[in-house]
């Protein structure tokens, strides 16, 4: 199967997806991390103001098959939440990359971006993953 990986992204190899605008993060899991946990059935997400260093966990996604995480791809404050996804869990299944964010964050060390993965490393990482 083939996972969809905007180029316009940067990838965590802990499966998230990473959208850069100026010292703005938007995070959400990706495309195959989604199907990887099946229907979504809950996220929980952390409140506005909290801070996080990269590699914490920032958010529970509970699906009908497990639980995972939303690991933080960058240190630095939690600015937004999608609080849409209170009702509508199902829209990281749907539209990972749109609906289905999750967070944004107010970066806090900018030389974090350049350890993130390009769409073409990430689709290598979940290539091997599949073997």
């Amino acid at each position: 199967m083939d996972y969809e990986c905007p180029n316009n992204l940067k990838y965590a190899s802990t499966h998230e997806w990473i959208k850069i605008e100026d010292s703005v993060a938007t995070v959400g899991i990706t495309d195959y991390a989604q199907y990887q946990l099946g229907d979504i059935v809950f996220v929980e997400l952390p409140e506005i103001g909290m801070v996080f260093e990269r590699g914490s966990n920032a958010a529970e996604i509970e699906s009908v098959k497990a639980v995972g995480d939303l690991i933080m791809p960058l240190s630095g404050e939690i600015i937004g939440i999608n609080e849409n996804l209170a009702d509508n869990p199902e829209n990281v299944n749907s539209s990972p990359f749109e609906n289905g964010w999750m967070i944004k964050i107010k970066f806090s060390h900018p030389s974090e971006i350049d350890e993130l993965l390009s769409a073409e490393k990430y689709k290598e990482i979940i290539q091997n993953e599949k073997h």
